[in-house]
């Protein structure tokens, strides 16, 4: 069996990061790693050019998971939607012989507005994320009505299917 390395994007409060925390848990020799993590940065912008430095830390700590030889390595990004970000990333491995398995996590409007509720953000909620285009390839699964199990469930079918 070839080590997988399984992305996994979508917008803020699809469920990427519960649901990537939970798929790892399922696989025994697993990794996780949250893009967040590379991009905890204040003041937080977008267009900071600095944020390229967390791409390459992205880079770095999945090509050690797989280096190590974890099985599974688990990613979960918002930015890995685009391709000219998920590129760079997935260049900079250096280990050979894995697979990518990607997913693209979405949801309706009203879950996503209900989700960012239950998380406590004020105001308004962003549906821009929700509505980019998907990653050629990705394995897209609609979260509405499903419970993180659930999900896990349908990617670990995907997953174990390709092995």
């Amino acid at each position: 069996m070839k080590q997988k390395l399984i992305l996994i994007t979508g917008s803020p409060c699809v469920g990427k990061t519960t649901v990537a925390d939970l798929l790892y848990q399922s696989y025994e020799n697993s990794a996780f790693f949250d893009g967040d993590w590379a991009w905890c940065v204040n003041p937080f912008s977008v267009t900071d050019p600095r944020l390229r430095n967390g791409d390459r830390v992205m880079a770095f700590a999945l090509d050690n998971y797989l280096q190590s030889g974890f099985d599974y390595v688990v990613f979960s990004s918002v930015v890995i939607m685009y391709e000219d970000i998920r590129r760079p990333i997935l260049k900079g491995i250096t280990a050979s012989e894995y697979e990518v398995v990607s997913f693209t996590l979405t949801c309706s409007e009203e879950t996503l507005r209900a989700r960012h509720r239950l998380r406590g953000d004020e105001g308004d909620c962003s549906m821009h994320w929700l509505h980019e285009p998907v990653h050629s390839g990705d394995h897209i699964i609609c979260t509405d009505g499903m419970t993180p199990a659930e999900v896990v469930a349908k990617m670990r079918a995907i997953i174990d299917h390709i092995d």
